[in-house]
């Protein structure tokens, strides 16, 4: 596993919904002392049950935020991953069985705590049967794509293909567990 410092000071986290990416970013906020950006609170509105942005200012948020100096930034939306790629200094994958990620959409939906990393500020989850199907059928195959993403990018790149390397990742650079 590649030494935390040679990702840089702007990290991208990719993976599918619900694998732990949001967590990692402040993870790795908090022990680099770098901004988080959660381009999920980027596209969706604060105060609603996820709903959408006009893309054109999605797009404005997310370019405005990638020029930034430094950040940690997670999240897909592949139709704006090549200037976020062309700015980043390092990435993450982290893939997941998607059962242990419908796991985790139910939890925290069902939770619902304002705490919780990557949360929509003012936001009320409700479980969407949407998400479900995106999770177990729409994603099944991104794990193969973003890999092919991150190998292309010639970035400095580390891997975790389960939950247990994520975990080990967390052990061996030393940051912060999540909360269970």
């Amino acid at each position: 596993m590649l030494p935390l410092a040679s990702l840089g000071e702007r990290i991208v986290i990719l993976g599918p919904s619900n694998a732990g990416k949001s967590t990692l970013a402040l993870a790795l906020s908090e022990k680099l002392g770098l901004p988080a950006v959660h381009l999920d609170q980027l596209q969706h509105l604060p105060g609603t049950d996820w709903q959408t942005r006009p893309e054109a200012e999605f797009r404005a948020l997310h370019d405005a935020a990638i020029e930034e100096e430094s950040w940690v930034m997670e999240g897909n939306y592949s139709r704006l991953m090549p200037q976020r790629l062309a700015r980043a200094t390092g990435i993450i994958l982290i893939t997941s069985s998607p059962w242990l990620r419908i796991g985790r959409y139910l939890k925290r939906t069902l939770v619902n705590r304002a705490d919780r990393a990557g949360h929509l500020e003012g936001a009320q989850d409700s479980i969407k049967w949407e998400m479900i199907h995106w999770i177990l059928v729409k994603t099944r195959n991104s794990d193969a794509k973003y890999a092919d993403v991150v190998r292309r990018s010639g970035l400095p790149a580390v891997e975790c293909q389960s939950a247990r390397a994520l975990n080990d990742l967390y052990c061996v650079w030393e940051l912060q567990s999540p909360v269970r």
